[in-house]
Protein backbone atom coordinates (compact mmCIF):
# COMPACT_ATOMS: atom_id res chain seq x y z
CA UNK A 1 0.00 0.00 0.00
CA UNK A 2 1.32 3.33 -0.86
CA UNK A 3 1.90 5.80 1.66
CA UNK A 4 1.26 9.66 1.95
CA UNK A 5 4.65 10.44 0.88
CA UNK A 6 4.58 8.13 -2.07
CA UNK A 7 7.20 5.09 -0.18
CA UNK A 8 5.78 1.59 0.43
CA UNK A 9 3.83 1.55 3.66
CA UNK A 10 2.35 -1.23 5.49
CA UNK A 11 1.24 0.88 8.80
CA UNK A 12 -2.28 0.32 6.84
CA UNK A 13 -2.22 -3.13 6.49
CA UNK A 14 -1.15 -3.37 9.93
CA UNK A 15 -3.96 -1.48 11.29
CA UNK A 16 -6.66 -3.68 9.92
CA UNK A 17 -4.99 -6.18 11.12
CA UNK A 18 -4.52 -4.85 14.81
CA UNK A 19 -8.55 -3.98 13.77
CA UNK A 20 -9.76 -7.33 13.46
CA UNK A 21 -7.73 -8.18 16.59
CA UNK A 22 -9.10 -6.15 18.82
CA UNK A 23 -12.68 -7.26 16.94
CA UNK A 24 -11.74 -10.93 17.88
CA UNK A 25 -10.90 -10.38 21.30
CA UNK A 26 -14.15 -8.53 21.95
CA UNK A 27 -16.40 -11.25 20.25
CA UNK A 28 -14.44 -13.62 22.35
CA UNK A 29 -15.63 -11.27 25.87
CA UNK A 30 -18.72 -12.05 24.34
CA UNK A 31 -18.66 -15.29 24.53
CA UNK A 32 -17.13 -15.54 27.97
CA UNK A 33 -19.28 -17.01 30.53
CA UNK A 34 -18.01 -14.79 33.27
CA UNK A 35 -18.64 -11.59 31.49
CA UNK A 36 -22.19 -12.22 30.97
CA UNK A 37 -23.84 -13.56 34.53
CA UNK A 38 -27.19 -12.68 33.13
CA UNK A 39 -26.55 -15.92 31.13
CA UNK A 40 -25.74 -17.90 34.20
CA UNK A 41 -28.61 -16.30 35.91
CA UNK A 42 -31.09 -17.66 33.27
CA UNK A 43 -29.45 -21.02 32.99
CA UNK A 44 -30.60 -21.45 36.72
CA UNK A 45 -33.52 -19.97 36.22
CA UNK A 46 -34.43 -23.14 33.69
CA UNK A 47 -34.58 -25.45 36.33
CA UNK A 48 -37.92 -24.74 36.78
CA UNK A 49 -38.76 -26.93 33.58
CA UNK A 50 -37.73 -29.60 35.62
CA UNK A 51 -38.41 -28.90 39.04
CA UNK A 52 -41.40 -30.66 39.86
CA UNK A 53 -44.41 -29.61 41.92
CA UNK A 54 -44.37 -31.24 45.14
CA UNK A 55 -48.05 -31.72 45.99
CA UNK A 56 -48.59 -33.86 42.87
CA UNK A 57 -45.30 -36.20 43.84
CA UNK A 58 -46.56 -36.44 47.06
CA UNK A 59 -49.68 -38.02 46.05
CA UNK A 60 -48.28 -40.19 43.75
CA UNK A 61 -49.22 -38.56 40.08
CA UNK A 62 -47.37 -40.21 37.22
CA UNK A 63 -45.16 -37.60 35.70
CA UNK A 64 -46.26 -34.56 37.42
CA UNK A 65 -46.38 -31.14 36.07
CA UNK A 66 -43.05 -28.90 36.24
CA UNK A 67 -43.11 -25.28 37.92
CA UNK A 68 -43.08 -23.80 34.55
CA UNK A 69 -46.04 -25.91 33.38
CA UNK A 70 -47.70 -24.43 36.59
CA UNK A 71 -46.56 -20.60 35.53
CA UNK A 72 -47.68 -21.01 31.99
CA UNK A 73 -51.24 -22.55 33.26
CA UNK A 74 -51.24 -19.29 35.65
CA UNK A 75 -50.27 -16.92 32.99
CA UNK A 76 -52.54 -18.02 30.49
CA UNK A 77 -55.72 -17.85 32.91
CA UNK A 78 -54.57 -14.44 33.72
CA UNK A 79 -54.94 -13.93 29.98
CA UNK A 80 -57.63 -16.22 29.27
CA UNK A 81 -59.87 -15.06 32.50
CA UNK A 82 -58.64 -11.96 33.27
CA UNK A 83 -61.71 -9.89 31.92
CA UNK A 84 -64.22 -11.27 34.36
CA UNK A 85 -62.50 -10.63 37.46
CA UNK A 86 -62.64 -6.74 36.26
CA UNK A 87 -65.76 -5.75 38.40
CA UNK A 88 -63.97 -7.50 41.63
CA UNK A 89 -60.39 -5.62 40.60
CA UNK A 90 -61.32 -2.24 38.84
CA UNK A 91 -58.11 -1.07 37.23
CA UNK A 92 -56.63 -4.36 36.80
CA UNK A 93 -53.36 -4.12 34.19
CA UNK A 94 -53.42 -7.57 32.49
CA UNK A 95 -50.43 -6.73 30.65
CA UNK A 96 -48.92 -6.06 33.98
CA UNK A 97 -50.31 -8.72 35.80
CA UNK A 98 -48.82 -11.47 32.72
CA UNK A 99 -45.65 -10.41 34.15
CA UNK A 100 -46.31 -11.05 37.25
CA UNK A 101 -47.67 -14.52 36.61
CA UNK A 102 -44.43 -15.41 34.73
CA UNK A 103 -41.76 -14.74 37.29
CA UNK A 104 -44.05 -15.20 40.36
CA UNK A 105 -42.19 -18.79 41.27
CA UNK A 106 -39.04 -18.03 39.82
CA UNK A 107 -36.99 -17.96 42.87
CA UNK A 108 -38.56 -22.21 43.22
CA UNK A 109 -35.69 -22.51 40.59
CA UNK A 110 -33.66 -22.41 43.81
CA UNK A 111 -35.12 -23.29 46.82
CA UNK A 112 -37.62 -26.16 45.09
CA UNK A 113 -41.25 -26.21 45.19
CA UNK A 114 -43.09 -26.31 48.77
CA UNK A 115 -46.60 -27.60 48.82
CA UNK A 116 -49.16 -25.37 50.97
CA UNK A 117 -50.58 -28.27 52.84
CA UNK A 118 -54.30 -28.36 54.20
CA UNK A 119 -53.39 -31.36 56.20
CA UNK A 120 -52.67 -30.94 60.10
CA UNK A 121 -50.90 -33.88 60.44
CA UNK A 122 -48.37 -33.10 57.80
CA UNK A 123 -44.45 -32.09 57.72
CA UNK A 124 -44.56 -27.73 57.02
CA UNK A 125 -42.24 -25.25 56.56
CA UNK A 126 -42.13 -21.94 58.45
CA UNK A 127 -43.48 -19.05 56.32
CA UNK A 128 -40.84 -16.42 57.31
CA UNK A 129 -37.96 -19.14 56.29
CA UNK A 130 -39.75 -20.21 52.76
CA UNK A 131 -39.93 -16.26 52.09
CA UNK A 132 -36.27 -15.65 53.24
CA UNK A 133 -35.00 -18.11 51.10
CA UNK A 134 -36.90 -16.96 48.17
CA UNK A 135 -35.49 -13.31 48.67
CA UNK A 136 -32.15 -14.54 48.86
CA UNK A 137 -32.95 -16.82 45.64
CA UNK A 138 -34.21 -14.03 43.19
CA UNK A 139 -30.67 -11.91 44.38
CA UNK A 140 -28.96 -15.08 42.88
CA UNK A 141 -31.88 -14.75 39.75
CA UNK A 142 -32.89 -12.04 39.04
CA UNK A 143 -29.65 -9.57 40.46
CA UNK A 144 -28.04 -9.67 36.87
CA UNK A 145 -31.35 -8.91 35.21
CA UNK A 146 -33.41 -5.74 34.08
CA UNK A 147 -34.90 -4.57 36.83
CA UNK A 148 -38.43 -5.15 35.70
CA UNK A 149 -37.88 -8.89 36.65
CA UNK A 150 -37.20 -7.98 40.50
CA UNK A 151 -39.91 -5.42 40.72
CA UNK A 152 -42.48 -7.96 38.73
CA UNK A 153 -41.14 -10.79 41.50
CA UNK A 154 -42.20 -8.20 44.52
CA UNK A 155 -45.21 -6.64 43.08
CA UNK A 156 -46.09 -10.43 43.40
CA UNK A 157 -45.11 -10.68 46.88
CA UNK A 158 -46.47 -7.73 47.78
CA UNK A 159 -49.75 -8.98 47.14
CA UNK A 160 -50.99 -5.25 47.60
CA UNK A 161 -51.85 -4.28 43.37
CA UNK A 162 -55.13 -5.96 41.61
CA UNK A 163 -52.53 -7.23 39.25
CA UNK A 164 -50.79 -9.27 42.41
CA UNK A 165 -54.87 -10.52 43.99
CA UNK A 166 -55.58 -11.53 40.29
CA UNK A 167 -52.37 -13.88 39.54
CA UNK A 168 -52.56 -15.02 43.21
CA UNK A 169 -56.40 -16.06 42.10
CA UNK A 170 -55.02 -18.02 38.98
CA UNK A 171 -52.39 -19.65 40.97
CA UNK A 172 -54.66 -21.23 42.83
CA UNK A 173 -57.32 -22.33 40.61
CA UNK A 174 -54.49 -23.20 38.15
CA UNK A 175 -54.24 -26.23 40.95
CA UNK A 176 -57.80 -27.12 41.15
CA UNK A 177 -57.95 -27.12 37.25
CA UNK A 178 -54.84 -29.11 36.81
CA UNK A 179 -56.29 -31.61 39.89
CA UNK A 180 -59.43 -32.35 37.42
CA UNK A 181 -57.52 -32.77 34.63
CA UNK A 182 -55.31 -35.62 36.61
CA UNK A 183 -58.55 -37.00 37.90
CA UNK A 184 -60.32 -37.28 34.66
CA UNK A 185 -57.24 -39.28 33.39
CA UNK A 186 -56.97 -41.36 36.57
CA UNK A 187 -52.93 -39.93 36.83
CA UNK A 188 -52.48 -40.61 40.08
CA UNK A 189 -51.53 -43.56 42.53
CA UNK A 190 -51.68 -42.60 46.10
CA UNK A 191 -49.98 -46.05 47.05
CA UNK A 192 -47.30 -44.86 44.68
CA UNK A 193 -46.60 -41.58 46.48
CA UNK A 194 -46.31 -40.89 50.14
CA UNK A 195 -49.34 -41.98 51.70
CA UNK A 196 -48.66 -41.06 55.38
CA UNK A 197 -48.31 -37.30 53.90
CA UNK A 198 -52.09 -37.27 53.46
CA UNK A 199 -53.85 -39.06 56.36
CA UNK A 200 -57.22 -36.13 56.69
CA UNK A 201 -58.03 -36.45 52.83
CA UNK A 202 -58.98 -38.80 50.27
CA UNK A 203 -57.90 -38.87 46.49
CA UNK A 204 -57.25 -35.11 45.47
CA UNK A 205 -59.83 -33.27 47.90
CA UNK A 206 -56.90 -31.61 50.24
CA UNK A 207 -56.01 -29.37 47.18
CA UNK A 208 -59.07 -28.21 47.09
CA UNK A 209 -59.25 -28.14 50.85
CA UNK A 210 -56.16 -25.43 50.48
CA UNK A 211 -57.36 -23.46 48.00
CA UNK A 212 -61.20 -22.77 49.19
CA UNK A 213 -59.91 -20.27 52.14
CA UNK A 214 -57.68 -18.71 50.15
CA UNK A 215 -59.64 -16.97 47.52
CA UNK A 216 -60.66 -13.18 47.84
CA UNK A 217 -62.75 -12.56 44.86
CA UNK A 218 -66.25 -13.62 44.06
CA UNK A 219 -65.57 -14.45 40.94
CA UNK A 220 -62.24 -16.64 42.23
CA UNK A 221 -64.87 -18.31 44.74
CA UNK A 222 -67.26 -18.95 41.88
CA UNK A 223 -64.85 -20.43 39.37
CA UNK A 224 -63.44 -22.21 42.19
CA UNK A 225 -67.08 -24.29 42.80
CA UNK A 226 -67.07 -24.60 39.15
CA UNK A 227 -64.33 -26.38 39.22
CA UNK A 228 -64.70 -28.77 42.55
CA UNK A 229 -67.71 -29.44 41.14
CA UNK A 230 -66.13 -31.01 37.90
CA UNK A 231 -63.84 -32.50 40.19
CA UNK A 232 -66.04 -34.12 42.48
CA UNK A 233 -68.03 -35.37 39.26
CA UNK A 234 -64.48 -37.29 37.98
CA UNK A 235 -63.93 -38.84 41.13
CA UNK A 236 -67.17 -39.98 42.20
CA UNK A 237 -67.63 -41.69 38.56
CA UNK A 238 -64.04 -44.16 39.44
CA UNK A 239 -66.14 -45.22 42.29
Amino acid sequence: MTGIDGTGSDRGPDRDHDSDRDHDSDHDSHRDPALDPSLDALLDAYALKDERRTGWQLRGVDDPESVAAHAWGVAYLVLALGDRFREDLPGVDLDRALRLAVVHDVAEAETGDVATRADSTADTVDPDVKEAAEREAMADLAGPLPDRVRDAWEAYEARDSPEAVLVKECDLLDVCLQAVVYERGGRYDPTAGEPDAFREYDALDEFFATTASRLRTETGRDLFERLRDRYRAARDAEE
